[in-house]
Parts: C-alpha cells; sequence; structure tokens
C-alpha cells in the first residue's frame, strides 16, 4: 500500500467515523491527503471544456476543492455557484471569498432534494464524489433540468466501487458507472462524453434530451 493511498484511506476513515465534522470533511476533501495526485483537477477542468464566461453550479462543493479552478476556467465575467447543505462549509468558502480573488463565486445554501441554484440557467453543473448522497437520484436530476440553460451539461465524477480494503471503507460512497448512465436516461438527459483518465473514479458528462 503506497503512502497516498494510506493517506486516503485515513482521510475516509475519520469522515465516515465523524461525518458531523466540517472541519473533517473539509480537509478530507481538499488537497491535504494528496488528492492532486489521484484526481488529475487540471486534465478535469480541461476535459469540461469550458470557456470564458461561462456559469457553473459546483454542486456538493465542500471545502472548494474544484470551486477555485472552475472559477479561474470562467474567468472573472463568468460564475460559480458554491452549492452545498452543509452551512458549515459554505461559511468556511465565504471566508476565503471574501476580499479574495474569486468574487465571481458565489455560496448556495441547498435543500437535499433541491440545488436551489440562482440566476437564469447555468451552462454546466459539476459534482464529484456527491453522488451517491442524493437521494431519488432520478427525481433530483429531473427537477435540476430547469436550472440548465440551452444546450446545458452535468457532469459527473463519483467514486467507483473498489476491491479489498478500499472497497471496505469506502462502502456505499460510489456508485457504478452503469448506475449512473441509467439514472440519468431516465431522468431525460443523454450522455455526451465519458472519461476514464481517472483510476478510483468514473466520469460522465450528459446534456438534457427529451
Amino acid at each position: 500500500m503506497t503512502a497516498s493511498t494510506l493517506r486516503v484511506l485515513v482521510a475516509l476513515t475519520l469522515v465516515i467515523a465523524l461525518g458531523g465534522c466540517t472541519w473533517l470533511k473539509r480537509k478530507a476533501y481538499d488537497g491535504f491527503w494528496g488528492r492532486e495526485s489521484w484526481q488529475q483537477p487540471a486534465r478535469v477542468i480541461e476535459a469540461l471544456g469550458l470557456s470564458p464566461g461561462d456559469r457553473v453550479a459546483d454542486l456538493g462543493a465542500g471545502g472548494g476543492y474544484f470551486t477555485f479552478l472552475l472559477a479561474e476556467a470562467v474567468g472573472p465575467q463568468g460564475r460559480v455557484y458554491a452549492v452545498d447543505v452543509d452551512t458549515g462549509l459554505l461559511s468556511y468558502l465565504d471566508e476565503r471569498i471574501v476580499g479574495g480573488e474569486y468574487e465571481n463565486v458565489q455560496t448556495v445554501l441547498a435543500d437535499f432534494d433541491d440545488p436551489r441554484i440562482p440566476g437564469e440557467g447555468v451552462d454546466l453543473i459539476f459534482t464529484s464524489n456527491t453522488y451517491h448522497h442524493i437521494e431519488d437520484r432520478t427525481a433530483y436530476f429531473e427537477r435540476a433540468r430547469r436550472y440548465l440553460g440551452p444546450g446545458g451539461r452535468v457532469a459527473i465524477v463519483e467514486f467507483k466501487k473498489q476491491d479489498g480494503l478500499m472497497s471496505w471503507l469506502i462502502g456505499g460512497h460510489s456508485t457504478d458507472p452503469a448506475e449512473i448512465d441509467r439514472e440519468m436516461r431516465a431522468a431525460g438527459y443523454d450522455r455526451v462524453a465519458s472519461h476514464d483518465f481517472l483510476e478510483r473514479q468514473s466520469f460522465q458528462v450528459f446534456r438534457a434530451g427529451r
């Protein structure tokens, strides 16, 4: 077992055991645990094909690991909505935003069954390692379609089922890629891309269809 894998296992154990602690959740999902080596954030952002001025919702923004990378990708004329149900994490993000360089980021307190994304429609709803937390996902993303602008997409990065000790630690914190595809199709989306460069996660992109 590599040192990087061990750090991830410890982080996941802490999150599962003490899931109510905002500090632990923030640390587990930012770069503290060596996440950059396996998450390949720059490559993920590149694969999204964002343009300056785009509007993006980071669904389950957590500690902002992807939020600020998305903000850089869309530029000062764009907008990133950091969406989460955890008020502690949103407060932490607000502290980073106020007086900082990310004036194009706005935090959004979501409901468990509704992302409550403001504005006139986003170009992309992005979510990383959050899909498994959503209940009745087909209904959720069917409702979420109203927050998408014309041609809007949904990008889902999600842990795949693992083997061995990693499987025990992740437990229900993963979703089979085929299951994501089925549920999103049932919600009225077509898959337009599937990237395979992430070893531990699936990475699928959908666009609202019928």
